[in-house]
């Protein structure tokens, strides 16, 4: 599996990765690209430790990053 790496540090004009299992970090949790292209939703979990899920639009608006935020 060939994953896209690109330096993204909250960029909200960078767009996130759109291969299956790709793991990027939101607000320091992390979230995973789950489904196929077109109906694809980033899963993750709140600051509360519920399920929860954002679509590509909505993990761009909130930022994001390949790596966790120190």
């Amino acid at each position: 599996m060939t994953a896209e790496i690109s330096e993204t540090s909250g960029n909200s004009k960078a767009t996130p990765p759109t291969a299956p299992c790709s793991v990027v970090w939101c607000c320091g949790r992390p979230y995973v690209l789950e489904g196929r292209p077109g109906r694809a939703r980033w899963a993750g979990t709140d600051d509360r430790g519920r399920p929860e899920t954002l679509s590509n639009a909505e993990l761009q608006r909130r930022g994001w990053s390949h790596r966790r935020a120190g």
